[in-house]
């Protein structure tokens, strides 16, 4: 029992440590390549997982050897246009200047209701409305509505709004995230005088950010 508990936490470390390693990208939209060497890895990890007379290596080995293609296979997609149309495809445009292209949903295989259920994970309710939708390599349909449907922005107007920058977090469950604080040029004694304001202490907050117009959101822990 013992053995396939050891066994069950080295193989989850393996997994975890090579997902990592394959980037960020294979934790959101995969490509096929990318998606055949996950469901790959889960089989490998599963089998010397379950059965303790399977020697550990044989998991071990061949989930490295996959991260090893992995890599390779990233590493020539860059360096190839070629090779990334054959490995990974081309996206396909199914609604071309607002007509729906019969050909490209047969060579998908989309049907109509498929294309709609799509266009409604987009917030887009209406076919009408789309001028181009592209079924992207992932699988994933990008949307663009024709211009008359497209939501205002400020630079229709004329308008230049101020640079926002992006939020920090200085405080994350009473814990300070100096990093940051040093990132934005300040120090704990500044975070404290900040967080006082608020009748607390940074280390009795849940979460402090502070966006780019330096204004601070603070909220205080519950006590348990």
């Amino acid at each position: 029992m013992l053995i396939t508990f050891f066994r069950s936490i080295i193989l989850y470390v393996l997994v975890l440590v090579v997902m990592r390693f394959m980037g960020k990208r294979e934790i959101g939209q995969l490509q096929p390549f990318e998606l055949a060497i996950s469901i790959m890895i889960a089989d490998l990890a599963t089998i010397p997982m379950a059965d303790i007379g399977i020697p550990i290596s044989n998991g071990i080995i061949p989930i490295l050897g996959l991260l090893l293609m992995h890599l390779l296979i990233s590493v020539l997609n860059m360096k190839s246009m070629k090779a990334r149309e054959i490995i990974c495809g081309r996206p396909t445009i199914l609604i071309y200047r607002g007509k729906i292209d019969e050909k490209a949903l047969k060579k998908e295989r989309f049907t109509i209701n498929e294309l709609e259920e799509r266009l409604r994970g987009n917030n887009v309710n209406n076919l009408g409305d789309v001028e181009y939708a592209i079924l992207e390599t992932s699988g994933q349909v990008t949307v663009i509505l024709k211009p008359e449907k497209r939501n205002t922005i400020p630079e229709d107007f004329g308008i230049v709004p101020e640079y926002e920058g992006i939020p920090y977090d200085l405080v994350v469950d009473g814990k300070i995230m100096n990093d940051n604080l040093k990132i934005i040029g300040k120090n704990y004694n500044w975070l404290k005088n900040q967080i006082e304001k608020f009748g607390m202490r940074p280390e009795d907050a849940l979460v402090v950010t502070l966006d780019g117009k330096g204004q601070i959101f603070c909220q205080r822990k519950e006590k348990r």
